[in-house]
């Protein structure tokens, strides 16, 4: 019975991490349905662009409550974690703050894991003011409805109890130290839970115990659930936010890609020793779809991008369609993009592997054609993203197959791009007629 608590630990742990593992690879699968892309170019501007944005948080403190409350939160839960080192440790052996023997230096760490977790307790505490009593527009959008809401407050109230286990648990190991109880070595400064723990004042060495284990157990298996609902959740960032920033978009902004294939037939007809009337080759590829329709015609950088997305809404908040009351939510279409993906997968999780075909696709039946058309192509929310996501990129995806598959652009375009055809202008005269309006009186 000694080795049973050790024994039961050492279970969670690999349950714990054996689930996450699976979601992992569940996440990879689905990302790697996107087609293929070359993102080898500029690595020294991609390292720099991950330490800077994804590490230094550069882009949240331009909005500097949220972002420095953000930036709390992240260094705090960060930093708070690498005593979970010594909590594995502990529990696979054990033994009770292994890491005492660092004298000096485990005072200072633990010390600073109290202040920066009474940090994220107000940090944590003001986004929850912030989002359902203040109540600030980007995070009423019709989009947040539903789950979106809920998985934003319960995210808030998974770091709130662990904060709070964490100190209760320091506060008890404290009061047990004081005790000379059995087992509890002393080390550690408690500067904030010291000031909770007179509340256990009076309790027995037993039941003081009792809490420290029960607060100590719980911190550990909330941690081991916090890791595995990160899939579910749009907290997936605190994950894929490296990865997202590194592969994104290093170009200039207003640089669109040209497809292949149009660049391929222009250079055919620009070629003097070309045969226009050659047939193609027998064994010639059959001409690839142009655009995006559904999730697998976008390459994977815009799959992991959907995945990334913070839902934190600085990107509508930011559209200048959005703002004009269009139904243009970028925000919306990383998060369409996301449930049409994982719908996908669980098509696929479903038929052990193959896709069956279920009526279903992003066009129309996530992303409506209105929303797409009312883009103004600005960037501004490319710009805004904390985390270098491109939704624009998808927008232009989707756009370019309704032109260039279904001929199904709004009646304007069509009218433009058939002057540009005809007349070389966006304007309906002649060629011969452009000047004319120099001998106009």
């Amino acid at each position: 019975m000694e080795y049973l608590p050790n024994i039961i630990f050492a279970f969670v742990l690999v349950a714990g991490i054996g689930y996450f593992t699976r979601n992992v690879n569940r996440l990879r699968r689905n990302i790697k349905l996107g087609k293929d892309v070359d993102v080898s170019d500029n690595t020294g501007q991609r390292w720099r662009n991950m330490a800077k944005i994804a590490l230094g948080q550069t882009k949240m403190v331009v909005r500097p409550i949220a972002g420095i409350l953000h930036v709390i939160v992240y260094v705090g839960f960060i930093v708070i974690n690498i005593e979970v080192l010594e909590i594995i440790i502990d529990g696979l052996l054990g033994t009770h703050r292994i890491f005492g023997s660092l004298g000096v230096l485990y005072d200072v760490l633990i010390a600073s894991f109290e202040v920066l977790a009474l940090l994220v307790i107000i940090s944590v505490s003001a986004f929850w003011v912030r989002r359902n009593i203040i109540r600030l527009k980007r995070f009423i959008k019709p989009e947040m409805k539903g789950w979106p809401k809920q998985d934003g407050n319960m995210i808030l109230y998974i770091e709130l109890v662990l904060m709070i286990l964490f100190l209760t648990m320091n506060a008890a190991d404290y009061q047990l130290q004081q005790l000379d109880a059995a087992h509890y070595t002393k080390a550690g400064a408690f500067p904030i839970s010291q000031i909770i723990a007179p509340l256990f004042e009076g309790l027995s060495i037993s039941s003081l115990i009792v809490v420290e284990r029960i607060a100590w157990w719980l911190h550990i298996v909330g941690i081991l659930f916090f890791l595995n609902y990160l899939y579910y959740s749009k907290h997936l960032h605190i994950l894929l936010a490296f990865p997202n920033t590194y592969y994104g978009k290093v170009k200039p902004k207003g640089q669109f890609k040209n497809l292949d294939a149009v660049t391929e037939e222009v250079k055919l007809m620009l070629d003097p020793s070309a045969d226009p009337f050659a047939a193609p080759a027998e064994d010639a590829a059959e001409p690839e779809k142009f655009g995006a329709s559904d999730v697998t015609d976008l390459n994977w950088v815009q799959l992991l991008n959907a995945y990334t997305c913070t839902e934190c809404g600085r990107c509508t908040d930011e559209c200048p369609a959005n703002q004009t009351g269009k139904k243009l939510s970028p925000r919306k279409i990383m998060m369409d993009t996301r449930d049409r993906l994982e719908e996908v997968g669980k098509n696929l999780e479903a038929n052990k592997g193959k896709f069956v075909e279920d009526n279903n696709q992003l066009l129309d039946n996530y992303i409506t054609r209105e929303e797409l058309w009312a883009c103004t192509t600005c960037n501004a929310c490319v710009q805004a993203c904390p985390v270098s996501i491109d939704p624009l990129s998808i927008i232009m995806d989707m756009r370019q197959y309704l032109v260039m598959e279904q001929s199904a652009a709004p009646t304007d375009l069509n009218n433009m791009m058939g002057n540009v055809e005809n007349n070389g202008a966006p304007w309906p005269f002649n060629q011969m007629d452009r000047l004319n309006w120099a001998n106009e009186d």
